[in-house]
């Protein structure tokens, strides 16, 4: 039989594993997405999953990377009933300090559900001749060689095998753990000898509600979505009117999916009751209102566990070559910024331009310097998802420092300026879709506007005492 001169191994068939089975496929002979479920036929829930049936968002970066990964995206999506939208005309975005400046824009987003987006990369990528998936097969452990200085493969169990304990061998020139949230890679090193990488943890102890509506026929608004983000340490409560296609039977009828969001445990409760006594709650009764006049299609679903978790393989002193770990396996964050997806778009990028500029035998020496290179790509949503989560109560494992605090003062002056001024709030919108750094918030032309701003309220505040003094002097 004739073997392949290259095979790589791709461990998760979720977005992060399906985007580097993409790039792979240009530079292996073979690639396989080792999948524990069954893909359905069409684009629905499925249970590796669970949390596809909240509102998922593919920041403009991503957006532009996956459209150069699979030309033809963006209308291929809005065929299957994905909504266009402008980020700033047509989303109302409820800041901490009111509701955001609304104008035309160039930042344009396409809205609709995560399992719409998954199935639609599954597609294509069943189209390369050099790609193939198994599904209903679990990973058991790494194989190496005899010294253990690399990675040759991975022992897999199908789950359809009649032997339990039978397992088989998958070898590979290059494994890659995309397996998410559930990555056993840390325990998988531990019983190889090599050191698990170090964690960082932040848990602002986030939980999600969610369920999917079917908007009013006769409804009339000046928006498309709807984003009301919790507001630490003032405002632990949030939620969001997302619009995504209809079912497979009419994608082009716009259902809603409407989430409610709780931070330092004021987690947001399933009954029917509480779930919009939860929504009557926040700063506006837009998300109510919208609740009580939209038809149910769903349960209400709730999804917790978003602590943000970063593991440092680049930090390791000694690791194995030829194993990357990508996606929520290195990286998990806190999804109320919907940046994740954007960040697996990322690392498909650098590990694409890896292979551009060197040969698979480049793993040899320098898997380690490619994952170091992968932690790059969730260095700005980290710090983004960490400094925004730490205002939360729960995520203060220590005092904020002066600089931390002073990090908030200026984010808290942003939202205000947001308010009225279009040009700061589409610079806002730019870093949060990770198309600039946040360092562009401090730019001089924004800075002085924080800074004068500033010094007007202190010159009211100061003016109202003196009145006030005055005033009582007179009496």
């Amino acid at each position: 039989m004739i073997q392949d001169k290259t095979h790589a191994v791709v461990i998760g068939g979720s977005l992060a594993g399906l985007l580097m089975g993409r790039v792979l496929a240009n530079h292996f002979d073979r690639v396989t997405i080792v999948e524990r479920d069954v893909y359905a036929d069409q684009p629905v829930p499925r249970k590796g999953v669970p949390h596809s049936r909240f509102p998922h968002t593919l920041m403009l970066r991503g957006q532009r990377i996956l459209e150069q990964l699979f030309p033809g995206l963006k209308a291929d999506l809005v065929a299957r009933g994905a909504i266009e939208l402008d980020s700033m005309q047509d989303i109302a975005f409820h800041t901490s300090a009111g509701w955001a400046a609304r104008s035309s824009s160039d930042l344009m987003l396409l809205a609709f559900s995560r399992d719409l987006l998954d199935w639609y990369i599954r597609r294509r990528l069943v189209a390369f001749p050099n790609v193939q998936f198994l599904t209903e097969v679990s990973v058991a452990g790494l194989l190496t060689d005899v010294e253990r200085p690399k990675i040759t493969g991975i022992s897999v169990h199908r789950h359809k095998d009649s032997n339990a304990d039978g397992c088989e061998n998958l070898y590979a020139d290059l494994i890659v753990d995309a397996s998410g949230k559930a990555s056993q890679t840390p325990h998988w090193l531990q019983v190889l000898g090599y050191e698990p990488p170090l964690e960082t943890k932040v848990n602002a102890f986030v939980g999600y509600v969610a369920r999917i509506y079917q908007p009013p026929q006769d409804l009339a608004v000046d928006w498309k979505m709807v984003f009301m983000p919790s507001a630490p340490p003032q405002q632990h409560r949030g939620g969001a009117i997302f619009p995504i296609e209809g079912d497979p039977s009419t994608p082009h009828q716009t259902r809603w999916i409407i989430s409610l969001v709780g931070g330092d445990r004021d987690y947001p409760p399933t009954d029917e009751e509480g779930f919009l006594a939860f929504a009557r709650s926040l700063p506006s009764p837009i998300l109510a209102d919208a609740i009580q006049y939209a038809t149910p299609l769903t349960p209400i679903y709730a999804y917790y566990g978003n602590e943000n978790r970063l593991r440092h393989y680049d930090q390791l002193s000694h690791s194995p070559a030829h194993l990357i770990v990508v996606g929520h396996a290195a990286c998990l964050l806190n999804p109320t910024y919907g940046q994740a997806m954007t960040v697996a778009a990322l690392e498909a990028v650098i590990v694409d331009h890896f292979f551009q500029r060197h040969s698979i035998d480049a793993l040899n020496k320098r898997t380690h310097s490619l994952q170091k290179q992968l932690a790059k790509a969730h260095q700005e949503a980290w710090s983004i998802a960490t400094n925004l989560d730490y205002r939360y109560k729960s995520a203060q494992a220590r005092p904020i420092n002066t600089i931390e605090q002073l990090v908030n003062w200026y984010w808290d002056q942003l939202m205000e300026l947001g308010l009225d001024r279009a040009k700061i709030h589409h610079t806002f919108l730019e870093v949060l879709h990770l198309l600039k750094p946040s360092i562009a918030l401090f730019q001089p032309s924004i800075l002085s506007q924080v800074l004068s701003q500033s010094l007007d309220k202190r010159w009211k505040r100061i003016a109202l005492e003196q009145k006030s003094t005055t005033s009582i002097v007179d009496r």
